[in-house]
């Protein structure tokens, strides 16, 4: 009797050869969880130059593409530590490192970073409600978003009534300040008009992800608090840098502000 090839029995059939595969996949997962190989990664990435935390949550925030990549790294294994994981961490810290070394990002470069918000915003929103609040945000960012971008700024984040802006001059960070508070002059909604205060700071803030951190964001920060409405108020890292041919300087005072370095001052900086 002849016998149908595709009859023929597959040696150790089709159970063995899963049963062979799963084997690899465990000698695999316990060479991935080895402390050795683990301590040796970790070795490896405080070693190369950028973040070696590279691949948490702060770091991995935004939309650059080796910020996208990471996250998917890190979430191949999440429930243990990885050794191929953190090697694929340490080759994508390389590569933000050097991507900020050839300037496709900025890291430790000196910039100056502005903030801005709305006076008198939240208790009129109460009473004109959401739509009304909407609109009028819809218009406020309009405005500063083309003012910032005229300036050759870059927004990191949009701060409810606010931004937060970087510019690789002092003067384009003051100059973007005015023009929004210019452009918010034709702005009205329900009757409100709106008034926008902001602050301006040089300094060495940490990038981190999509987002700047560090001493000299919470500055700037400060120094937007301090400004009134329809103020422009510019710290003296800042004010150090600026060409004044155009500007007007008011008197320097102090910035009495927690986190703000005791002997700060700022001046409030108009057009002339």
């Amino acid at each position: 009797m002849e016998t149908d090839e595709h009859e023929l029995p597959v040696a150790g059939g089709r159970g063995a050869r899963e049963t062979r595969i799963a084997r690899v996949r465990e000698a695999a997962a316990r060479l991935d969880t080895q402390p050795a190989f683990l301590v040796a990664a970790r070795r490896l990435r405080r070693r190369l130059p950028g973040d070696k935390n590279f691949g948490d949550p702060l770091s991995t925030a935004g939309p650059a593409v080796v910020q996208a990549i990471a996250r998917g790294v890190t979430a191949l294994q999440p429930e243990r530590d990885s050794f191929v994981q953190e090697l694929g961490l340490a080759g994508l810290q390389l590569w933000q490192s050097m991507s900020e070394a050839f300037g496709r990002g900025r890291g430790e470069q000196e910039l100056a970073l502005l903030f801005t918000d709305l006076v008198g915003f939240s208790s009129w929103a109460l009473e004109a409600g959401d739509a009304a609040a909407l609109a009028l945000l819809r218009a406020v960012g309009t405005a500063e978003e083309g003012a910032i971008a005229a300036n050759r700024g870059q927004i990191v984040k949009r701060l409810g009534d606010g931004v937060m802006a970087t510019f690789v001059t002092a003067q384009d960070a003051v100059e973007a300040a005015l023009d929004a508070q210019e452009a918010l002059g034709q702005v009205e909604v329900a009757g409100f008009r709106p008034r926008m205060r902001a602050g301006v700071h040089w300094g060495r803030p940490r990038k981190l992800g999509g987002d700047y951190l560090g001493v000299d964001v919470n500055i700037a920060a400060r120094v937007a608090d301090a400004a009134k409405a329809d103020h422009v108020l510019v710290s003296d890292a800042a004010v150090e840098l600026l060409d004044l041919e155009q500007l007007r300087t008011g008197r320097a005072k102090r910035l009495r502000a927690d986190g703000a370095p005791r002997q700060m001052h700022v001046r409030r900086v108009s057009r002339s």
